[in-house]
């Protein structure tokens, strides 16, 4: 896991008042924040210019005030793959969601603007995203939960893995799994092992697979 002080952010937010408390959030935090900038034109220069670790964006920003920061950033992760990309948006929209995880969990989040207030939760999104994870919110995970859909490889999950499941999709560690269940730091080890053999990612690094396993989920 990279420090904070090591990891180079990028913030894109047209709002004076919200951007400058995502910088005072980020740089009290100990990150390493190379620039700002208040449209999607300006995120894109400055991503080619500094070549960031993480995007921290609003999705909604100018020019023309629609997913112009979510599309910028599509485009700066597809051009630059390494570079980590954390959404925010105002409203809860599962589709930006969809289209953030397309090309895979890896390195990407998305975040309701509202959670930027707690710092601890969002300052453990950036690094997490840095360090190649996926944080998708909360309230977005349920939505996704709660629709209809076919059968499919998470049928064979148990209720339990299935929350474990979740709980991983929302980014936490399997000691931050094991306090919200509160159960022992082991017996999650041993759901997620189940959840990766009944998914059938048997191969690759924990932390790949648990990308793999998000994926899955999401598009189940």
């Amino acid at each position: 896991m990279h420090p904070p002080e090591q990891i180079r952010v990028l913030v894109g937010e047209d709002q004076p008042f919200v951007r400058e408390g995502i910088l005072r959030v980020l740089e009290e935090g100990g990150f390493d924040v190379v620039g700002t900038a208040a449209d999607a034109v300006e995120l894109t220069q400055l991503a080619a210019a500094y070549r960031p670790d993480v995007i921290v964006t609003d999705i909604q920003m100018p020019p023309d005030h629609g997913d112009d920061g979510l599309r910028a950033a599509l485009a700066i992760r597809q051009a630059n793959p390494g570079i980590g990309v954390l959404v925010l948006s105002q409203y809860l929209e599962d589709s930006y969601a969809f289209a953030l995880v397309a090309d895979g969990a890896q390195g990407v989040g998305y975040l309701l603007k509202e959670k930027i207030g707690d710092l601890r939760a969002f300052t453990d999104a950036v690094q997490r995203v840095a360090d190649g994870g996926s944080v998708l919110d909360p309230d977005v995970v349920a939505r996704l939960v709660g629709r209809q859909r076919k059968a499919g490889p998470l049928d064979d999950l148990t209720r339990r893995e299935r929350e474990v499941l979740k709980l991983i999709a929302e980014g936490r560690s399997n000691a931050g799994i094991a306090a919200e269940l509160v159960v022992t730091v082991a017996a999650v080890e041993r759901h997620v092992t189940s959840i990766f053999d009944k998914l059938g990612l048997r191969q690759g690094r924990d932390a790949h697979r648990r990308v793999l396993a998000v994926l899955t989920y999401l598009q189940a």
